[in-house]
């Protein structure tokens, strides 16, 4: 993996989870598949796999550029910029 330009603006330590799931899910009374972390300011939306790819969602909305995979025992991140892994 290799860093791109987003991954050092990132804060140190890496934001707390506002939720354990996602609150979007949620309040539509639907079921995420997997679960993406925000590295900017905590928030947690579901992948593209799930209904209404809340993660997403939340880069389009907020220009966060990179999320982290919120599933056990996975570590790996995202730039929704870049479009790669970081």
């Amino acid at each position: 993996m290799s860093e791109c330009p987003h991954v050092p603006e990132l804060p140190r330590p890496e934001p707390a989870p506002l939720n354990d799931t996602c609150p979007e899910c949620l309040a539509a009374g639907s079921h995420p598949v997997q679960l993406r972390l925000c590295l900017v300011c905590g928030h947690v939306g579901c992948c593209d796999s799930s209904p209404f790819r809340h993660a997403t969602g939340h880069f389009e909305e907020t220009g966060h550029p990179v999320m982290r995979s919120f599933e056990p025992g996975e570590t790996w991140r995202w730039c929704f910029v870049d479009q790669r892994i970081v």
